[in-house]
């Protein structure tokens, strides 16, 4: 799980990577015979009986240094990701981290040059809201009316969902699945943990190989596991003519 792909100096909440670290995390992934993809297509695989040597990429917040910065390096590896943006902070910025700098997000034309480099666009919802705090009509919009958006942004059905901040209940959970999403990502959900509340791991700049390494084998005990059965294969992706 990343965020910002840029100068991680002023940033206190430690979601920021360099590009540098970035690279060297992507190539310790290489040489350990593993390849990154979105987490489309990992569950696809993991829905087929493969996917071993798979590891999903997600990048949250969809902020625009990751069609700049990450697009980039993960395109040199023969990679992909996912990058869960919030349409309706379309060419905004970060204003839920208080303090904090500002970091532009991406554009409309920032999201559809990503997936037309391969990358998964998910939603991270319209606003980057709590969404265990918020009311019905919120929560639809957030969920659905999101989904919505990016389906004309890109012509296509997105298929993920992540939630903000990590935070999930059985409600947000349910308004993710009615709203049309095949899964969703979350951190730490755990007896919530399945395809609508997938566990994940935070990789930063201190993460070197060393770190990489631990919490890769920490991970299956950090983070309640997820069911061996019962992953969707998502439909392929179709794109609307015109677009």
């Amino acid at each position: 799980m990343y965020h910002s792909v840029a100068d991680p100096a002023d940033d206190p909440y430690r979601v920021t990577v360099s590009p540098g670290r970035l690279e060297k995390q992507l190539r310790w992934l290489r040489r350990q015979g593993l390849t990154g993809v979105s987490m489309e297509r990992l569950l696809r695989a993991r829905g087929e009986g493969r996917g071993a040597r798979l590891v999903g990429l997600t990048f949250d917040d969809g902020y625009a240094d990751f069609a700049d910065e990450a697009v980039p390096l993960l395109r040199q590896y023969g990679f992909t990701a996912t990058v869960f943006v919030l349409p309706g902070r379309l060419g905004g910025t970060n204003e839920w981290d208080s303090p904090g700098p500002r970091k532009p997000l991406l554009t409309e034309d920032g999201i559809r040059a990503a997936a037309g480099a391969g990358m998964e666009i998910g939603s991270h919802g319209l606003h980057h809201t709590d969404l265990t705090e918020a009311d019905d009509a919120l929560l639809a919009a957030e969920t659905g009316h999101s989904r919505a958006l990016l389906r004309t942004i890109t012509g296509g059905e997105p298929a993920g969902f992540c939630y903000p901040y990590g935070t999930v209940d059985a409600r947000v959970m349910e308004a993710v699945r009615a709203a049309g999403y095949t899964y969703a990502c979350g951190i730490s959900p755990g007896p919530l943990t399945g395809v609508f509340a997938l566990p994940r791991v935070h990789v930063g700049e201190k993460d070197s190989a060393t770190r990489l390494h631990l919490k890769r084998r920490l991970h299956r005990w950090r983070r309640e596991p997820v069911p061996a059965t019962g992953h969707p294969v998502p439909a392929p992706r179709t794109r609307r003519t015109g677009l």
